[in-house]
């Protein structure tokens, strides 16, 4: 029998799960239970194991992202952590770069330190920049650190000496004696989180790191507990946010790789859909029940970054947003995300205006029309108004809806205090969530010179579809696609994703100086390390393969350049080879040539990448729930102008293969998609739906 894949996504509001068994590949959706998540996860795969009759020894492995380690952040509930830095640089968290999202705002309040000032602490001792000791490591302020962490129940400590990355040795030693002492305190370290020059960024990525790792420990052996308990001993892999994959073991290590994780997963599934499909340029909108999220996928290229922020107003690469958020410098898949989901509240502000997130429902309570208890309303309850969603349940009616309760919470909260009738405050909820994730698709498109004409919007989770279209309309967008099984499409992704991990070495000198043999030494020493990090099964494999980068830049210059370099060409003119290739990209992303100037080494970096085609079928083939989805009679919608439109309700197997035009509603297990008024909507040989927007 075939060997089973799943694939286990944590969103806000849905636990989304896909298995992949038997050339087909089944989805279901649960409710999350945040109070603690792995509930939800046990209760979809247990329901996937009885309903598709898979014997656990059968499964052959568990690819699995989460929003647990975001939400620490986002929500501040993270451990009771302390941090340990060099005398003298007690302040670099709060001081950081100076900079502010709103520039001309007096009000603005700036973000609130994850370790407040008290619980930083400073130790006697410096290395210089080339990795010296310049003042030996203090056991006497040590012992006074030791006594606060005790005195204070610190949970998880971060240390960040000055110019650790040089040389790690005071760092090992901070962490030696605290584990000597109070060997159950988490602790993380600036030298191997981010061995990068830097120090707010480097500081900032590790303290993060120190405030989510006691729960992602707990969450994640808490998991595999109660897996192991099913009889299931496949391997469990986790989505890191940079687009790879990484055994239990090292995210549990270090934490800080799960962040974004679950829409880093998206846009890798993305990925898969372009290659297949052939598609040159695409804008991913991953809209869920509590965030949006938008990304770019250019000429088959996915982007990333290691210059991004996380829980500000919109989580994005540093240089848009500004410092509005905290931020983190390991690679990222740059994805700007925004709460703007299906949950997300509508609130009256003091203006009198209606503002819509970034506080969201979640799953507990949920939107008031899901009955479990929810008052405030929700965008899930503006598209119930609207006509957009069954009104009698989603998730093939596993989740009732409630007409009456959605429009209670919208009349009580809204419509009465501003005097508005119903629809129009359903609609003005609609748009205004519409608004907002425009910011975050411009944030990757137009703010970075791209014009949006030239890309197709590919739609995708729970409530995705349901706004594409009019997004689409409104930002000039030529083509929205709808990839089967949009509402899971993430968990998707996590089956078509490879294992990485990753290396560095720091040089930080004239790379003229560097000797060809200690580099090429160097990189080979990189590789043996992170074959190393791999389990005894793993090394057997063969489908294993390293790519190297380097970051370089002109003396006198502050932001690196990231350059691939093609190992199998480096030889004993290796310097003169990485030399050429970054000259090549500076012209390509500078528009000039640099002639007769120093080039310095940062950093180089191997990848190991392990590629997973084991179980990868040409054609996919997804099992049909249209028959789940309850009630498809036409539904009066509203798409403005004050008038309700009579539309039809299909499922996505109906949709016949010719161009119809809207409006229509396509409905199935997971999502609807919402085709407007006089878009042409078609249905390609996957059952994939392609709306041109008219």
């Amino acid at each position: 029998m075939e060997k089973t894949q799943i694939g286990v996504d944590i969103g806000g509001t849905f636990t989304d799960i896909v298995v992949s068994h038997n050339s087909y590949i089944s989805k279901i959706k649960v409710l999350s239970t945040p109070s603690e998540y792995s509930k939800g996860v046990m209760t979809g795969l247990s329901e996937a194991i009885n309903r598709l009759k898979i014997p656990p020894e059968n499964i052959s492995e568990i690819v699995h992202a989460t929003t647990l380690a975001t939400n620490a952040i986002l929500e501040k509930k993270g451990a009771n952590c302390c941090l340990i830095t060099t005398k003298g640089f007690r302040d670099v968290l709060d001081i950081g770069r100076l900079r502010i999202p709103t520039l001309y705002d007096p009000f603005y309040d700036k973000r609130k330190l994850l370790i407040p000032r008290h619980n930083t602490l400073e130790i006697n001792e410096r290395i210089g920049s080339k990795g010296e000791i310049i003042e030996p490591f203090s056991i006497d302020s040590m012992k006074k650190t030791i006594d606060f962490l005790d005195k204070h129940n610190i949970d998880s400590a971060a240390i960040c000496l000055i110019n650790s990355y040089r040389n790690s040795t005071h760092e090992d030693e901070i962490a030696k004696e605290i584990n000597k002492y109070l060997p159950n305190i988490d602790i993380s370290l600036s030298s191997k989180i981010l061995p990068h020059i830097g120090e707010y960024e480097r500081m900032s990525s590790t303290v993060i790191d120190a405030y989510i790792k006691p729960i992602v420990r707990n969450y994640l052996r808490n998991l595999k507990k109660k897996i192991t308990s099913k009889n299931i001993e496949a391997p469990i892999y986790i989505m890191k946010c940079s687009g790879g994959l990484t055994t239990l073991d090292h995210a549990e290590q270090i934490p800080i790789n799960m962040i974004e994780s679950g829409p880093a997963a998206g846009v890798l599934a993305a990925s898969h859909f372009l290659n297949k499909f052939k598609y040159q340029n695409l804008v991913t909108f991953d809209m869920g029940g509590t965030t949006a999220k938008a990304s770019i996928i250019e000429n088959g290229k996915i982007f990333r970054t290691r210059d991004y922020e996380v829980g500000g107003q919109i989580s994005a690469t540093s240089r848009l947003t500004g410092g509005g958020g905290y931020p983190i410098n390991i690679p990222v898949v740059d994805i700007a995300e925004v709460g703007a989901g299906g949950g997300s509240i509508g609130w009256i502000d003091t203006g009198k205006g209606i503002k819509v997130g970034p506080k969201s429902a979640g799953a507990q309570p949920g939107p008031a029309c899901y009955g479990l208890g929810g008052k405030e309303p929700t965008v899930t309850d503006a598209n119930v108004i609207l006509g957009y969603l069954n009104p009698e349940g989603i998730a093939g009616g596993e989740i009732s809806i409630s007409h009456s309760l959605a429009e209670r919470a919208i009349v009580d909260n809204l419509s009465k205090p501003l005097k508005l009738n119903l629809e129009s405050t359903a609609y003005g909820m609609h748009l205004i969530a519409n608004s907002q994730m425009m910011g975050a698709i411009r944030s990757v498109t137009t703010q970075r010179g791209r014009d949006v004409r030239d890309f197709t919007l590919i739609a995708f989770g729970g409530s995705g579809p349901v706004h594409a279209s009019s997004l689409a309309k409104e930002m000039g967008i030529p083509n929205v696609v709808v990839p089967n099984s949009p509402g899971v499409f993430s968990a998707f992704g996590l089956t078509k994703t490879d294992i990485t991990l990753e290396k560095n070495k720091i040089f930080y000198e004239d790379i003229d100086c560097i000797n060809c043999e200690s580099l090429l030494d160097s990189i080979k020493s990189l590789r043996e390390e992170l074959l190393q990090m791999l389990s005894v099964n793993e090394k057997k494999l063969k489908n294993i393969t390293y790519e190297l980068e380097a970051d370089l830049h002109y003396l006198g210059q502050r932001h690196d350049l990231t350059v691939k370099i093609p190992q199998k060409k480096l030889n004993k003119n290796c310097i003169n080879q990485i030399k050429e290739v970054f000259s090549d990209e500076y012209e390509n992303t500078y528009g000039q040539k640099v002639e007769n100037e120093k080039v310095i080494l940062v950093e180089i970096r191997v990848i190991l990448k392990k590629l997973r085609h084991d179980i990868n079928h040409s054609r996919i083939l997804w099992e049909q729930n249209d028959n789940a989805v309850k009630n498809k009679n036409d539904r009066k919608c509203f798409f403005g102008k004050k008038i309700f439109l009579d539309t039809p309700v299909i499922g996505r197997s109906e949709l016949k293969k010719t161009k119809t035009k809207g409006p229509l509603l396509i409905e199935e297990y997971d999502s609807v998609t919402v085709v407007p008024p006089n878009c042409k909507v078609s249905l390609d040989s996957e059952e994939n739906i392609h709306i041109n927007i008219s």
